[in-house]
């Protein structure tokens, strides 16, 4: 995982604090951080957007991407893992705030445009109107030329929670497609690659 050992005490500690908002017993593997991060665009001065990014390991990967150019929004409910975070990556724009504001967030920041939405929210701890009231905003923000992804792990895909939300997905986006299946996380997990918001979702 990528996380180092002061950050996993970090992440543990929230699992502790927190089980039904952070969602995961690990951080995201590498592998897993690379296939979502590689929505990012790797020219000019994207607007990029990262939802639950806990303790960083896509972060780390978005920022390794992105160099000095653009910008990182980095929206964390967490307190205690957004102060980590903005320690950890001074250059990321830390928010710490709920993902369903995102319109105001993005507002209060001037801006209008946004290239890729990076979700690393636990989607089956979260209700399903704030689900769509975050994937709608995040909708919004991308218009049609961005990308949202986020992913699923695969144990969980055959239970009602992961049906609702792909489903969810496919209302909001004209193209919902899942990748290959990253193995070398814990647990398996797949993403989600999504283009084209839909009119009137």
């Amino acid at each position: 995982m990528t996380a180092s050992r002061g950050g996993l005490s970090v992440f543990l500690n929230a699992v502790v604090r927190r089980p039904a908002v952070i969602g995961a017993l690990v951080p995201s593997s590498p592998l897993l951080a690379r296939r979502l991060a590689a929505v990012v665009p790797g020219q000019g001065e994207p607007v990029v957007v990262e939802l639950g990014p806990g303790t960083g390991p896509v972060t780390e990967t978005i920022s390794r991407r992105l160099g000095d150019r653009g910008r990182h929004l980095a929206i964390e409910v967490d307190t205690q893992l957004a102060d980590h975070l903005a320690r950890r990556f001074p250059r990321v724009e830390v928010v710490n705030a709920d993902a369903a504001r995102l319109d105001e967030l993005l507002a209060e920041r001037d801006i209008d445009r946004v290239d890729a939405v990076v979700g690393g929210l636990p989607w089956s701890l979260i209700p399903l109107s704030a689900q769509r009231a975050i994937l709608r905003r995040s909708a919004e923000s991308l218009g049609q030329h961005g990308v949202f992804t986020t992913f699923a792990y695969l144990h969980a895909l055959p239970l009602g929670g992961a049906r609702r939300f792909r489903a969810l997905l496919e209302a909001t986006f004209d193209e919902v497609m899942p990748t290959r299946v990253v193995w070398r996380n814990f647990p398996p997990a797949l993403t989600y690659v999504c283009r084209r918001p839909r009119a009137g979702r």
